[in-house]
């Protein structure tokens, strides 16, 4: 079976750095990036490592902010 591969985005100037979307990533590739600071004045999630995404979505699923998009790449 072929892995599925996905790409995330954020926009980062509305996330509040709440880490909820940290929790549930099941291949622990979102983390909040605390060397950076958002127009809000919140430290924003950002993905380590895009390759290994998986397109689950379970990020996007349980922003409270709707700040997180997944896509399904070929």
């Amino acid at each position: 079976m072929a892995r599925v591969q996905g790409s995330v985005s954020f926009d980062t100037d509305r996330c509040k750095g709440c880490e909820l979307c940290t929790t549930v990533c099941p291949v622990d590739i979102i983390v909040i990036d605390t060397r950076r600071i958002n127009k809000k004045g919140y430290n924003p999630a950002t993905v380590t490592d895009p390759g290994k995404c998986i397109a689950c979505g379970n990020c996007a699923m349980i922003c409270p902010d709707l700040v997180i998009r997944v896509e399904r790449v070929a």
